[in-house]
């Protein structure tokens, strides 16, 4: 509709009326009652301007202080709090001779560690104009000193909202930390608007519980190792929550200038890591969906790759290492094994001839079905690209096989290894906690074939190389990796590497998978001068499983 001043709201043209005394009389009434609220309202923006100015003399005012919501776990502990604070300064020239004991005795009860009561009275007979006497003062501190302002008159207060970190390191590269106007790192910079703009908490997946264990566990493996850094997730299978998401070298989010910015880069979504034998798992899947399970590979030799001249095409053959040629080829008198024991007994030279038995272009279409080809847009973040071969010739295809040459971030993996075991849906990850409801996926693999992977990786965790993973009470299935790192010209060191485990349980429903990483780690006495997996990364799996169970099935 639209409004005519005069014409519109009266819509009858006023032409020869009676002049009406009653309604003259309304409208004189309400000029008036109009005019006294206007009058309030003049007085009342007097006194709250002659008030704000007396208190604005001193800082003392109770203005609103913009503030973002709490971030808490799953079970409502508190991650990340505002939390009014201060800086308490004084004025001795205020400061008149009657008060001066009482506003001593004030000063040592707000600093008792600071000032004894002569302490502040020689600052109070100073001739210093103005000094702090407390920084980051607390909300009781401040209270009691505009208690005393009223009293004596010498106070300040540049009062502002800090933001706290209760769980310090514990949760540093997930929830991140703000600066003075904005979210800056993790949750506080992903869900910056919602922070700002709700008072509600913003409520995470993740269990405090849980992420206190892999905090615990992952830094005894660290030293332990003498590792330069340790890595672990925990993520619900089916509906995508991240449970635990831990990262060491961590800091302390209550005091960012005193930590490299480097150490504040979150490696488990924006650093790439060859993973070894974990990619065994998706060639075991390729394996099956091509029908080569029943197939029996040679795998009592080591392989050459030859280019299509007859030419070597690697520096040296692919081989196994000698634990495997003891126990497999010479003990177990295998030479050739099919493909569900090539992954159970983690065997190289088989997983590079089924690679080289494959279609053409069968392994690049898979790793693109898993994302391999593309950074992840997760609604907490974006992932690093991982970087995969741009041409797929014999040596790429059979290195690939095995995990060598290809790195994947530590959350590309989770996820793709979680779509191989889940029934064969790829879930995509959330660190909100989820109600029952949709949960967004896509089928990647079958489901026929996922319960295929399922039965060899729960033994693996019973008889080959995941045992120390093994928990009473409940299934667990498993895969290990381990890659020798590379150097700036393409060479492989053999004295760094990095190590991964990869666990799902219950294995027969898995309701949660696990991932636990060591870069750099050393051998030890008791794992025989060894710096493989299972010397490292599945002991630290197994002692961090122990330590949730009762939680994730209380």
């Amino acid at each position: 509709m639209r409004f005519t001043i005069g014409k519109d709201i009266l819509p009858h043209e006023y032409k020869g009326a009676v002049f009406n005394t009653e309604s003259a009389d309304r409208l004189h009434w309400v000029r008036v009652a109009f005019s006294v609220l206007f009058a309030v309202f003049i007085v009342r923006t007097l006194q709250l301007g002659l008030q704000s100015n007396d208190y604005r003399k001193y800082n003392m005012n109770d203005r609103q202080i913009e503030s973002r919501a709490d971030v808490v776990d799953r079970n409502g502990v508190v991650l990340a709090k505002s939390v009014k604070s201060g800086n308490i300064k004084l004025f001795p020239p205020r400061v008149k001779e009657k008060d001066v004991n009482n506003v001593a005795n004030v000063i040592h009860e707000i600093a008792p560690m600071d000032y004894s009561v002569a302490d502040a009275l020689n600052i109070i007979r100073s001739n210093r104009r103005g000094l702090y006497i407390k920084k980051n003062a607390t909300e009781e501190q401040m209270k009691l000193i505009k208690l005393a302002h009223k009293k004596y008159d010498c106070f300040e207060i540049e009062q502002f909202t800090q933001r706290r970190y209760p769980q310090r390191n514990v949760f540093a590269h997930v929830v991140g930390f703000a600066g003075k106007d904005e979210g800056l790192e993790g949750v506080e910079f992903t869900y910056d608007k919602y922070l700002r703009e709700n008072k509600d908490p913003l409520k995470l997946s993740i269990d405090s519980r849980v992420q206190n264990i892999f905090h615990e566990q992952l830094t005894v493996a660290m030293n332990k190792y003498n590792a330069k850094g340790a890595m672990g997730m925990l993520m619900n299978s089916s509906t995508g929550e991240m449970i635990a998401m831990v990262q060491l070298p961590d800091y302390d989010p209550n005091n960012i200038n005193a930590i490299p910015v480097n150490t504040r880069r979150f490696k488990l979504m924006r650093d790439n890591f060859e993973m070894g034998s974990i990619f065994k798992i998706f060639n075991t899947a390729l394996a099956y969906e091509n029908g080569l399970q029943n197939k029996d590979y040679k795998i009592d030799e080591p392989l050459m790759i030859y280019d299509k001249f007859g030419r070597p095409a690697m520096r040296k053959p692919i081989d196994d290492v000698s634990s495997f040629k003891r126990d497999v080829v010479k003990k177990g008198g295998h030479k050739t094994l099919k493909a569900p024991e090539i992954m159970l007994y983690s065997c190289n030279v088989g997983s590079a001839r089924i690679a080289l038995d494959l279609p053409d272009g069968a392994q690049k279409e898979f790793f693109e079905r898993i994302n391999f080809n593309k950074p992840l847009q997760l609604e907490f973040g974006k992932t690093e690209r991982a970087i995969t071969y741009k041409t797929w010739g014999p040596t790429e295809r059979a290195t690939a096989a095995f995990g060598h040459g290809i790195s994947v971030t530590p959350m590309h993996l989770l996820l793709a290894v979680n779509a191989m075991t889940n029934g064969g849906i790829y879930i995509y990850p959330t660190l909100l906690k989820r109600n029952i409801g949709a949960v967004r996926g896509e089928r990647v693999l079958s489901s026929e074939i996922s319960a295929k992977l399922r039965d060899i990786m729960f033994h693996i965790a019973e008889e080959t190389t995941a045992k120390k993973a093994r928990v009473k009470g409940i299934e667990v299935g498993g895969k290990t990796g381990t890659a020798e790192k590379r150097n700036r010209d393409g060479t492989t060191d053999k004295n760094r590497n990095s190590t991964v485990f990869t666990g799902i349980f219950p294995v027969s429903a898995p309701q949660y998978i696990i991932i636990v990483m060591l870069d750099e780690p050393q051998g030890t006495k008791e794992s025989g001068g060894w710096k493989t997996a299972a010397w490292n990364a599945v002991p630290t799996a197994g002692a961090i499983l122990d330590g949730i169970m009762p939680l994730l099935f209380e």
